[in-house]
This record gives C-alpha cells, sequence and structure tokens, in this order.
C-alpha cells in the first residue's frame, strides 16, 4: 500500500542503530461502542537506545490523526515529520524517549485494532491482528521482529468488558460511570507482531494447567451468542495434551505467565500466535454438526499456535526472510504431536492428504520460490503465506529430523531455545546447533532442499519376464526445465498384492534416489505385484507416478488398501497425474465415484470430493462438462443416499452434492431444505441450510427474498455473511454487478462479508454471464493493491480472478494487460498464479478431449 513498505535493507540499518528497551502504551477505547466513531485515542511512550548520537530514524504509524509528537522533551510537529505511516526522528541522543498522541482507526478488514458488532445482541467486541506489520495500526512501534522490547499496556474500556493482552489481565480500576482502567504488567521481550488486545464483553471459561514447572493459567474467550457453542473442555483437553508433550520435548518451560485462547470474529486467518494470548477464527466453534476433519484441523491448530509460543515468540525470527522456519516448524511439531499425543493417530495422513497436496499445488506455478524465501520488503512477505512457506517446509523438517535423528535434533532445538531466549535468531544458528548435536554437516542438504525451488516426479521402470518377475528396476527422477534440480530422495518402494484380505504390502524396500536413475536391484527376480508404490510411507517431498497396471488395480481395488496412509498417497497420485494432463479427468472422475465410498478417512472423503469438483469444472474438455457435471452430482447424490445415517460421510456426501447440483436437482434441494425429503440421520440444521439456499440460488431456483426469509431465521453475523454469498451467486446481472459493487468498490464492507460475496460471485454454468467481468477484473487489478487493505486486495486479485472462463481468449487477454500495465511485483505474481491455473486448466482439457 503506498509509503507503508519496509526493506530489508532498512531493517537491518535501523536494528545495527538502535535497540528498544519498551513500549508503554495506553489506549482510551470508551468511544468503541458507538458505531458512529471511526477512531479511539493511543497514547506511545517508546524508549531506545542508539549507537550514534546525532543520528536520525524513523518510526512506523498509521494513524489517521497524529496530535503530538516529543522526542527527549522537544516538541515535534506532526505536519513536519509525519508523512502518515513513519514518523522521521532526527538528532537522537543516546538514551531516547519519544511520546506518540494520536487517534488510532477502527478497522473493519482483519488488520490492526478489528472492531466487531454482533448482530444478534449489538455488542461491540474488538481484538488485534498485527502480524505482519500491523501493530503501528494501533501504537507506535519499530515495526519489524528484531528490535524487541518489553510493552505494558494500559486500557481505558466500558466497565462491563473483558479486557486481556499479553499479560495476565489486571484488576480493572475504576475511573468513572461505567469506565475502568485495566494496567497490565510489561511482558518480556517480544516483538511487536506478537502484541495483542482483546477486549469486549467476552464469555470466558477459566481452567489451569499444572505443567512440569509451574501452575499456568489458560482460559478460552468466545463472544456471548456463542457461549452454547463453546466446547471448551475438549479444547482444553488438546491444548493440555501440546502442553505437556511440548514442554518435555523441548525441555523448556512454557515462556509466558498465562494462556488465553480467544475466538473472535471476522478473522482473516486461521489463528495467531500472539504471545500467551492467542486469537482463532471462531468458526472453529461449530453451531452446527459437522465431520470429524474440522476437530482434527482445530486441534492441530491449536497446537500450531502452542508450539509457536517457543518457536517464534520465546525465539523469533530476525526479517521475514525465516518465516518459513517459524512455519515451517510449528506446523511439523503440531502434527507430531498430535499423532503421538491426541485421538488423531492418523495425522501425518491427513498432512500429506492436505498440506503436501497444497504445497505440490503451489510449488508448480510460476511464483513458486525456494523455502528459504528472498524477501527484499513487506511486500514480499505479504503473499508469501503460502504452501512452500508452510507445508512444503514442514515436509522438509519432517525429511531433516529423519536424517539427522530425532533424538539429535530436538537435542539441537532444546540448545537453540536456551542459547536464544528472548532474542532473535536465523537458520544459520539453528543449522549450527543441529550440526552439533547429529555431527552433519548441512551445507549441501540446505542447498539442494532450502535454496532450490519445484519438485521432483519419481516414477519406476521395468521389465518383467516370462515368469511374470522383474527383470530388471529402476527409479527415474525427472525435473521441469524452469526447476531443474534433481534432489537426493530417501525413499521407500512397496509391493502390493491383491488378497482374501484385501491390498496388502507383500515387501517393502528402502533407498536412496539420487540423480535422474537408481536402479533398485533388491527388486530383480521378485515377483511383479498388482501395485507399485514408490515413496511408499511418505518419506520424502516429491509427485509419484502410477504404471499402467497400478492404475488400473486402484480404479477398482483402492478400497482394498487396509492403511490410510497408502491409499491417501494413491489418491494424490492419481490427483496429480490428472493435473499434469498424465489421466484424464473423465478417468479421475471414474476413480473417485468408484472409490470414495469405500474410503473410511473422512479427511480423505473431503479432499476427494473437492478435487473431483475440481476436475469437474477445470479440467474436463468443455464439449464434455454437462456430461460430467451431471454424471457427478448424480453420483454423489447416489452415495450420500447409500450412507450410513449420522455418519461423517452422509454430510460431507450431501454437502458435495448440494454443490454439485445441476437444474434437474433443484426440486430435490428445495424439498431437503423444507423436511419434504428426509434423508435418515441428516440434520438440515442452520449450516447445511445455508449451503442449500445457496445453491438454490446459483441454479436460479430462488430470489433475494427467499434469502432474507432465511436470514430471518438466522439473524446472526454468520447469517448475514452466509446471504451475502448466496445473493452473489444468483444468476442475474443485477446480482452480479451488486456483488462487485460490495466486494471490489466499496471501502465500508467488512472483511469476511467481502470474502463470502467473493465466494459467491464466480459459479459454474453462469459463464456468460459473467464474461463481461474478465475486463472489469484487470481494472480493478490495476488499482486494488494501492486502495484497500492487504488481505482485501488479496482476496480480490485471488478470489475474483476469472479461472472460470478456462479459455486461451482469456490468457491472451490477461498476459497482455500484463505486458502493457507492469504491475506492483505482489500484484503480477498472484495475477501469473491465476493465468497459470488456466493454462494447466486448458492442458488437462485437451487431455480429456482426447482420451
Amino acid at each position: 500500500m503506498p509509503g507503508t513498505n519496509l526493506t530489508r535493507d532498512e531493517a537491518r540499518e535501523r536494528a545495527r542503530l538502535l535497540s528498544v528497551d519498551g513500549y508503554d502504551v495506553h489506549l482510551d477505547l470508551t468511544t468503541a461502542t458507538d458505531q458512529q466513531a471511526r477512531t479511539y485515542s493511543s497514547t506511545t511512550v517508546l524508549r531506545f537506545t542508539s549507537t550514534e548520537s546525532g543520528a536520525s530514524t524513523f518510526v512506523d504509524l498509521i494513524a489517521p490523526t497524529v496530535r503530538e509528537i516529543t522526542l527527549n522533551g522537544r516538541s515535534l510537529d506532526p505536519a513536519d515529520v509525519y508523512d502518515g505511516s513513519r514518523i522521521t526522528l532526527t538528532d537522537l541522543a543516546a538514551d531516547n524517549e519519544l511520546r506518540v498522541v494520536a487517534d488510532a482507526a477502527y478497522m473493519n478488514t482483519g488488520e490492526g485494532l478489528h472492531r466487531f458488532f454482533d448482530p444478534v445482541d449489538g455488542q461491540a467486541y474488538l481484538y488485534t491482528q498485527f502480524e505482519v506489520p500491523d501493530a503501528r495500526r494501533m501504537y507506535a512501534t519499530f515495526e519489524q521482529p528484531d528490535l524487541k522490547g518489553t510493552f505494558a499496556l494500559t486500557v481505558t474500556a466500558p466497565s462491563s468488558w473483558r479486557v486481556v493482552s499479553n499479560s495476565p489481565s489486571p484488576e480493572p480500576e475504576a475511573a468513572g460511570e461505567g469506565v475502568s482502567v485495566w494496567r497490565f504488567a510489561a511482558t518480556p521481550r517480544i516483538s511487536t507482531y506478537i502484541t495483542a488486545l482483546v477486549a469486549g464483553p467476552y464469555h470466558v471459561v477459566h481452567d489451569t494447567y499444572t505443567g512440569m514447572h509451574a501452575e499456568i493459567p489458560m482460559d478460552v474467550y468466545c463472544r456471548a451468542s456463542l457461549a452454547e457453542h463453546l466446547d471448551a473442555e475438549e479444547i482444553f483437553d488438546v491444548t493440555k495434551r501440546g502442553f505437556a508433550f511440548f514442554e518435555e520435548l523441548f525441555d523448556y518451560p512454557y515462556p509466558f505467565a498465562k494462556y488465553d485462547q480467544l475466538f473472535v470474529p471476522e478473522y482473516n486467518m486461521g489463528a495467531m500466535e500472539n504471545a500467551g494470548c492467542v486469537t482463532i477464527r471462531d468458526e472453529y466453534l461449530f453451531r452446527s454438526r459437522t465431520t470429524d476433519a474440522s476437530y482434527e484441523a482445530r486441534a492441530v491448530t491449536i497446537l500450531h499456535e502452542l508450539a509457536h509460543m517457543w518457536f517464534g515468540d520465546l525465539v523469533t525470527m530476525r526479517w521475514w526472510d525465516d518465516l518459513w522456519l517459524n512455519e515451517s516448524f510449528a506446523t511439523y511439531a503440531s502434527v507430531l504431536c498430535q499423532v503421538e499425543s491426541t485421538r488423531w493417530s492418523h495425522g501425518w495422513t491427513t498432512f500429506a492428504n492436505t498440506d503436501k497436496t497444497w504445497a505440490y499445488r503451489q510449488d508448480q506455478l510460476p511464483s513458486t520460490h525456494p523455502i528459504s524465501a528472498d524477501i527484499r520488503d513487506l511486500a514480499d512477505v505479504e503473499v508469501n503465506f503460502d504452501g512452500i512457506t508452510y507445508a512444503k517446509g514442514a515436509s522438509v523438517l519432517k525429511q531433516l529430523v529423519a536424517w539427522v535423528g530425532r533424538d539429535e535434533f530436538f537435542a539441537g532445538l532444546r540448545h537453540y531455545f536456551k542459547a536464544y531466549e528472548w532474542r532473535n535468531a536465523t537458520l544459520d544458528d539453528l543449522r549450527e546447533a543441529l550440526e552439533e548435536t547429529s555431527g552433519r554437516d548441512l551445507d549441501s542438504w540446505s542447498r539442494e532442499w532450502l535454496e532450490t525451488a519445484g519438485v521432483n516426479t519419481l516414477r519406476a521402470e521395468f521389465d518383467e519376464d516370462a515368469e511374470g518377475n522383474f527383470g530388471s528396476f529402476a527409479v527415474l527422477q525427472s525435473a521441469i526445465a524452469e526447476q531443474p534440480t534433481l534432489r537426493s530422495h530417501r525413499v521407500a518402494v512397496g509391493l502390493y498384492d491383491r488378497t482374501d484380505e484385501g491390498l496388502v504390502r507383500r515387501d517393502r524396500v528402502e533407498l536412496d534416489v539420487v540423480g535422474e536413475r537408481t536402479e533398485v536391484p533388491q527388486l530383480v527376480g521378485a515377483r511383479r505385484p498388482d501395485l507399485v508404490l514408490l515413496n511408499d510411507d511418505d518419506l520424502t517431498y516429491a509427485k509419484i507416478r502410477l504404471d499402467d497396471r497400478s492404475l488400473s488395480t486402484l480404479v477398482d481395488h483402492i478400497g482394498d488398501l487396509t492403511d490410510s496412509l497408502p491409499r491417501s498417497l494413491c489418491w494424490t497420485a492419481a490427483w496429480d497425474m490428472t493435473r499434469d494432463a498424465e489421466l484424464a479427468a473423465r478417468d479421475y472422475l471414474a476413480l473417485v465415484l468408484s472409490g470414495v465410498g469405500k474410503e473410511p478417512d473422512i479427511n480423505v472423503v473431503q479432499l476427494l470430493l473437492r478435487t473431483a469438483a475440481t476436475a469437474v469444472e477445470m479440467y474436463t474438455a468443455p464439449e464434455r462438462r454437462e456430461e460430467a457435471r451431471r454424471a457427478f452430482a448424480a453420483g454423489v447424490l447416489a452415495l450420500a443416499q447409500d450412507a450410513e445415517p449420522g455418519s461423517d460421510h452422509q454430510l460431507a456426501l450431501v454437502r458435495s452434492f448440494a454443490s454439485a447440483a445441476i437444474d434437474e436437482h433443484a426440486g430435490y434441494l428445495g424439498d431437503l431444505l423444507e423436511g419434504a425429503v428426509v434423508l435418515d440421520g441428516l440434520a438440515v440444521d442452520a449450516e447445511l441450510r445455508w449451503l442449500l439456499v445457496q445453491n438454490l440460488a446459483r441454479l436460479g431456483a430462488i430470489d433475494d427474498a427467499r434469502i432474507d426469509a432465511e436470514l430471518e431465521r438466522d439473524a446472526t453475523i454468520k447469517g448475514q455473511e452466509a446471504a451475502a454469498q448466496a445473493r452473489a451467486s444468483l444468476p442475474t446481472a443485477e446480482a452480479k454487478a451488486r456483488a462487485w459493487e460490495i466486494a471490489v468498490d466499496r471501502d465500508d464492507v467488512p472483511n469476511q462479508t467481502q470474502f463470502r460475496t467473493i465466494r459467491g460471485f464466480w459459479q459454474p454454468a453462469q459463464e456468460e454471464l459473467l464474461a463481461e467481468y474478465v475486463d472489469r477484473y484487470l481494472d480493478a487489478a490495476g488499482w486494488v493493491w494501492d486502495r484497500k487493505a492487504n488481505e482485501m486486495a488479496q482476496y480480490v486479485l485471488i478470489g475474483l480472478f476469472p479461472r472460470q472462463l478456462a479459455t486461451q481468449d482469456t490468457v491472451d487477454r490477461v498476459r497482455a494487460w500484463l505486458e502493457e500495465k507492469q504491475p506492483v511485483p505482489a500484484v503480477r505474481r498472484l495475477v501469473e498464479e491465476g493465468v497459470a491455473d488456466i493454462e494447466r486448466g486448458l492442458r488437462a482439457q485437451e487431455r480429456d478431449a482426447h482420451a
């Protein structure tokens, strides 16, 4: 956004010059309950030292009004030193005190201090979201992770509120009628992006964890209107299991005085690791029946944020180059904890099925980058919260743990925590600790896996003698020309036979694959199996290919694999082959419809239904798409009707059917909604009702009035957001124009209302209606990054990209726009990713057309 960027070089110079003692921040939030009030008073006292007397620097602040600036007792005119995002400071002393009084803005974008009014009771709720650079929207900061300081917060707010921050909440002091003051103790030295404030009439449940070193107070909060849906007991159970696991594994006591988890509305992310004050999207409080996959996802999110208390908060990256390490470690550690300490012992299957699928897709986009990315400035990091940073990085860390040894890896990590506690560190610092404990040189590993981009493909090459035995067997490795690195892989090859007990592994060979071709002499003379599975047990990060007999086996017998991980790997291989135009979309669709009903893992089921829907809309030949839509919808409906009543599978299949339904199914959807059709065990509750309404709207079977009627029935914020999506789904020019105005043109729309409107905009079988929006998208892409906050600009650029119009004409028009306009790197990246999706779709469509 204009004037708000910060480069790595600027941050490096500021860190060389300065050291922060601490922040004292005073906020007056008594205006928060007035919907017409747009700002609140923010006073920052910042104490810091400079290595050079007389030097100059700057402080970060984004505020509508700056009223006072005082440096070392010297008053500075805001008109002279404040440019809208930076305060210029000159003539620094060795020891400095800066005082800034400003009117900061209540935000509706999910950034800075976000304000939300609950439509159920009209109450105001506040929470902060500061990562990457948005603490400066609440107080004056040095907005970079390596200028740590203490943080002492004082808040004036309505007496009926609860006020929560990084330190334990103090007893409020009366400060007038209906107003109180909360004075929080100073934190240890932490980075500004993990400071936090949550305030409002939140409902709270208290508990305590008795750890290895101390008793830790832990509270869970949510809005009052969600209290009946707060399953605090399960949330505490997962959290306590995480504490026990991490305190023992890290051999370091939990570093903060308490641990609060606050479920907040209109949240852009899954959660945020604010020190001792974790914010989590309140969609994780389930007000309707959902599948166990949702509970598993919530648990891994809880554990991910808890792991950050050590890796990220206690020891923090120096600059955003190591964002990947921060997120990858938390991802790896959360799954490890989940597998070993909770009921979701199949967590690595879920990781292979979801996280790695995300990583493989991201790694094949033109914007792919090495895991250890070159983050030149804030604009780079804003678009780098991606599948490389989280999922590929975690996959590679998992490999590293296996390579250096688990005991050696965590011994190095324990040394790292003690050596860099309350400080900043880099990948090199962690690598040195691991080299010391493992005795291994990690330079070559780092160059091969962290400093190059792209994903390799592995396939088996063999011949078969007259008796059906392997005469030779080799693993071939390839890479695309743009990312040519061939890596060293630790790989298992599994041989599976069809038996009366199912598709059973007969043999397993583990080896190192290096270079283009690696011979596997251990398999010469072995009888050829029904299924050859490369990367069995998911030891490496690579795409795998299935030979013809193996693929044929899967079509009829994938459900006969008794273990979830090999099934997941086979499904992923088939999907990769479809995306790479090696398997026709119609064949993938047939595979899913024949096998998904037998798949016991609900995570796998849900992913298969999503990928099959993508194959129908993006990868089938246009002349066969209507046939594919009909076949998919009918097939999923049949499976839903046959599913066990009340099961997760039944719910997932009904959801998928609703989203896939075509015109001829509108009556059935309506009857489900109104209760004229009943499936045993299926609760048509609030969330499922809205899904049915949204898809009836997509089909043109209902109008605005029917959507309004449903909203009267569910007048919550979730109902409002769902209604926004339904209205955007309507197949009329007026509905699309209205949705475009809400999502793009207006700036007063809350973030999640904008997001849900965007989700409803592009719909199957509406291509003719939406054709004009290619040019409108390109026009908006020219200005949206400068005008909207980062998250909302990304919603527009990603969510409204015309993927549904997957034609060469769309590709040509977008590429011409890129050439002519030369947008800023962040915009170029997001738009080029959309083009790449269409180009991949066109190749797959060509394959499907000739299958």
